[in-house]
């Protein structure tokens, strides 16, 4: 009896979503972006960095050139709750901000 000879065949696994997701790093702090937009006056995104943050004119008028000039800044860093309270008070202003780990 002569037997059938199959060869083995692998078969590719898709990747999983799970496997697409950074892992955070527990050491590395969270930072606020806040991102260029074509909506905001520039006296409005120094106004909020002031108002929220408490910066300086000057140091606020810092960040929104940043905003301006290389399309995002870092606006603050912390623990992720903060940067995730942060991100929703910008908003809350009208202003186009996200979280991120800082990876420098």
């Amino acid at each position: 009896m002569g037997g059938v000879s199959v060869a083995p065949v692998e078969i590719e696994r898709p990747e999983s979503a799970e496997e697409n997701l950074v892992v955070p790093e527990p050491d590395v702090p969270w930072v606020t972006l806040v991102h260029n937009d074509p909506v905001n006056l520039m006296s409005y995104v120094t106004y909020v960095f002031q108002a929220y943050f408490g910066y300086s004119k000057d140091k606020a008028h810092k960040l929104m050139l940043d905003v301006h000039q290389k399309g995002r800044a870092v606006v603050s860093s912390g623990s992720r709750e903060e940067m995730e309270r942060d991100v929703q008070a910008m908003h809350g202003y009208g202003l186009w901000a996200t979280l991120t780990q800082d990876r420098n």
